[in-house]
């Protein structure tokens, strides 16, 4: 498939052709929602544990008379309800790390990209800047109209001059190639690829 590469202020600047294999493909929505659900549970943390009544160390002894005390009947100190004592339904154990198909994984990256070259897709020549300010950069993207949330992603490492301008601005955000995935692809309205990335990204699977 062939597309239009432009410029950062979104004049014309040549084409490229990407291929089919990678940006060509239907995108299916079972993938692409197993990869994200993988993304997504990966990043969560081991929930810590809270020590319930048997797992507190204290004596399991009855502790005073059943009935003529004046008070609430008590079996020992652990009950939650004194202090020291176990914790009520407090947290489990639970360790998220799910484990997902390399082979799914590198299809789903395959179908957000294709989503993307269906409607959403830009390449441009490259992030070099003239004037590497963010107030610059914020009227060159307002020029090319490329929309509100952006991910720009660049080759083996992410244009100094550019990360830095775009750093201040909402709803853009930079990867290099090695970091593109599918949550961060399809969380964006606009997919800016630099040629550099599109080289990058094809040998990734074609490699």
């Amino acid at each position: 498939m062939k597309v239009q590469v432009l410029n950062l202020d979104g004049t014309a600047a040549g084409d490229v052709e990407l291929s089919d294999d990678v940006f060509g493909i239907e995108p299916r929505t079972d993938i692409l929602h197993r990869v994200v659900t993988w993304q997504l549970e990966s990043r969560r943390g081991t929930a810590r544990k809270a020590r319930e009544r048997s797992d507190v160390a204290r004596t399991g002894k009855k502790f005073g008379n059943q009935k003529g005390g004046g008070t609430a009947r008590h079996g020992d100190r652990k009950a939650p309800i004194f202090i020291g004592g176990g914790k009520a339904h407090g947290p489990r154990v639970r360790d998220f790390n799910p484990s997902l198909n390399k082979k799914v994984r590198a299809l789903g990256l395959k179908m957000a990209l294709s989503s993307k070259a269906q409607s959403g897709l830009v390449v441009v020549e490259n992030l070099d800047l003239t004037d590497a300010k963010t107030k610059a950069l914020a009227g060159t993207l307002a020029k090319a109209n490329f929309g509100k949330k952006v991910l720009v992603v660049d080759g083996d490492a992410v244009n100094a001059g550019f990360a830095r301008a775009a750093r201040n601005l909402i709803g853009i955000n930079v990867l290099p190639a090695i970091g593109a995935n599918v949550y961060d692809i399809l969380k964006h309205d606009t997919l800016v690829l630099t040629r550099a990335a599109v080289e990058k990204l094809e040998a990734r699977f074609h490699g």
